[in-house]
């Protein structure tokens, strides 16, 4: 009796609607109403402000809400866990990441992560521009350096340092910069943003520079570095197999800034499915 009409309430709750509630919960707005209306007359509150217009909780119903959707949260918890227990992980796992970091990096990863996991399928989007995963259905997202603040959850799965560096053909034409003033004097090739940042002093600086190339892609400016057309500033990964072989130098390494995250983030769920968590568990053990 104590649960009768929690679902429906918790449900109108959610959408602010008897007709999206009923929907949802594929039973008639006629007994959602009716559910409704007994829990209020059993709990003598009130707990939506009706309108023609607009359905809204009331102050005690947004207390009541609160509680009866982290309870209800809480059970679905238990069944999956224990339903996942019973089964082997299943289903797919729809994840964005970085162009270059997803290709070089994670998809590897993810592939032998599904050799092993062959029950789970993963549909994976490249792109270096921040997805909203809530809106678009997205379950895992790979996001690297500084985190916007926002309702998601996040877990440190590795670091990636930033380099600078420049051939050793033009650094014999042009000379090795070794301080920051320095950059002035040589053709720094940039994204979009017309700075690159450092740590002088104990505290990180955005300097200024110059170049005749600009381009929003990683691996065109390591293809001009290559070519020995000027300097670039990039996150390791671009250009770490070319300092190992030479064909890149690393520079101003005194002022080089702190290594910053890579991250697995995720919707603010009580419950991460199975599935998923075994995903980031897999990526951070071998990251």
């Amino acid at each position: 009796m104590k649960w009768q009409g929690i679902n429906e309430f918790v449900e109108v709750g959610e959408t602010e609607s008897f007709t999206l509630a009923a929907k949802s919960l594929n039973i008639s707005i006629a007994q959602v109403s009716r559910q409704i209306s007994a829990l209020e007359q059993r709990l003598q509150i009130k707990l939506f402000h009706r309108s023609t217009r607009k359905v809204s909780l009331t102050q005690e119903g947004k207390v009541f809400h609160q509680h009866c959707k982290g309870v209800l949260d809480g059970l679905e918890a238990a069944e999956n866990a224990i339903t996942q227990m019973q089964s082997e992980p299943q289903g797919e796992i729809k994840m964005s990441m970085p162009v270059t970091y997803g290709e070089q990096i994670i998809l590897p990863l993810v592939h032998d992560f599904m050799i092993e996991y062959q029950q789970i399928s993963v549909s994976t989007y490249l792109s270096n521009s921040n997805v909203d995963m809530v809106d678009e259905g997205f379950d895992l997202a790979i996001r690297t350096g500084k985190l916007k603040s926002s309702s998601l959850v996040a877990k440190k799965l590795t670091v990636r340092a930033t380099k600078v560096c420049a051939s050793p053909t033009y650094l014999a034409k042009f000379g090795t910069p070794k301080v920051l003033a320095d950059l002035k004097a040589h053709n720094c090739l940039s994204s979009a943003q017309h700075y690159w940042r450092f740590v002088e002093d104990k505290k990180e600086k955005n300097i200024p520079v110059e170049g005749n190339i600009h381009c929003n892609s990683g691996t065109g400016l390591v293809d001009a570095a290559l070519k020995h057309i000027g300097i670039v500033q990039l996150p390791d990964y671009y250009v770490k197999k070319h300092l190992n072989s030479g064909q890149l130098i690393s520079l101003l390494e005194k002022y080089k800034i702190p290594d910053e995250g890579v991250w697995a983030v995720y919707p603010d769920k009580r419950y991460l499915p199975t599935k998923t968590r075994l995903l980031i568990d897999y990526l951070s053990e071998r990251l």
